[in-house]
């Protein structure tokens, strides 16, 4: 029985645990310094209710793995009411900035001009599409705006470990690396097909091999917009002693008009998988060229590819 001053003789007392020190401490949560660049999304294809979905999602991904983040959404093809263009949202931002800084020198307070850039503009593709990383630079020209522009999201070994993921979903990979299972839809042919041109087929040929190595099957880049394409990828595949093929789309989603993946599965005679969409890790993939482009790294962004 305890008394008012603590607990009776005998009884374990819980005590703090020290702090852990050396490579052993656990790291300190990060945060966005302050009065950093906004992160801005830049979301291709026309605006819709699913695309907005879309680009939320990702963006309180990227939020949760860096608490602080002024993250905002722009679309190439935005109206500036519904859907805010991409040219409007860096304008806004940086006539934001500068109100605080005005607020802030009415008010008496020693601060500094703000320097830098304005905005970090992050285009939300996997791979390279020129047309539209040019409206991504003209849209930032036109804004008149400071702003620093990433490169596009992949190749990486995240985007194979998402294209897994959605594969085994639609039931046609293995949903495990060590392949302790079968599945009887499982493709023993993937077909990666990609927007943008030779320049995008040969990036996602990048991660197709990382994608291969996963699922110990073939898997060839083609590309949705180039006729016959997607074809000619599925005869050589099938020349190769492929059977049954899948078509795993190399995109988030908003770049292409999902009627073409179907059209261009049906072309193969194939079944296709899910655009990669708002997966976390293209929450994380997002971020990373935004904090790379800072300098600063996440924790979570050193974490081994499963």
């Amino acid at each position: 029985m305890s008394s008012s001053t603590g607990p009776a003789p005998g009884l374990p007392v819980r005590m703090p645990r020290p702090r852990q020190p050396g490579r052993h401490r656990r790291p300190e949560p990060l945060a966005a310094p302050e009065g950093a660049p906004a992160f801005v999304l830049a979301v291709p294809g026309t605006p819709s209710a699913a695309t907005r979905g879309l680009a939320e999602e990702i963006v309180s991904i990227a939020r949760s793995e860096l608490p602080g983040l002024n993250a905002r959404i722009g679309y190439l093809d935005g109206d500036d009411t519904e859907f805010p263009s991409l040219r409007a949202v860096l304008a806004h931002t940086a006539a934001e900035r500068s109100a605080r800084y005005e607020q802030a020198v009415a008010a008496g307070l020693d601060v500094k001009e703000p320097e830098g850039p304005v905005a970090v503009v992050v285009p939300l593709l996997a791979g390279p599409d020129n047309a539209l990383l040019r409206q991504v630079r003209q849209a930032v020209m036109d804004s008149k705006v400071a702003a620093e522009l990433t490169d596009v999201l992949g190749p990486h070994p995240l985007l194979a470990e998402a294209l897994h993921v959605r594969l085994s979903e639609a039931g046609l990979a293995r949903a495990d690396r060590a392949r302790l299972f079968t599945v009887a839809t499982a493709a023993d042919g993937i077909i990666l097909a990609s927007v943008g041109g030779e320049e995008a087929v040969q990036a996602a040929g990048i991660t197709g091999m990382l994608l291969a190595a996963r699922l110990a099957v073939p898997v060839m880049a083609a590309a949705l917009d180039e006729e016959g394409s997607i074809a000619a990828i599925a005869e050589q595949l099938r020349g190769s002693g492929s059977q049954q093929l899948a078509l795993a789309p190399y995109l988030i989603g908003p770049e292409i008009d999902s009627a073409l993946v179907q059209a261009a599965a049906e072309e193969a005679g194939c079944a296709a998988a899910e655009a990669l969409g708002p997966y976390p890790a293209i929450g994380k993939l997002a971020l990373a060229k935004y904090t790379t482009a800072l300098g600063i790294a996440p924790q979570s962004q050193g974490a081994p590819v499963r």
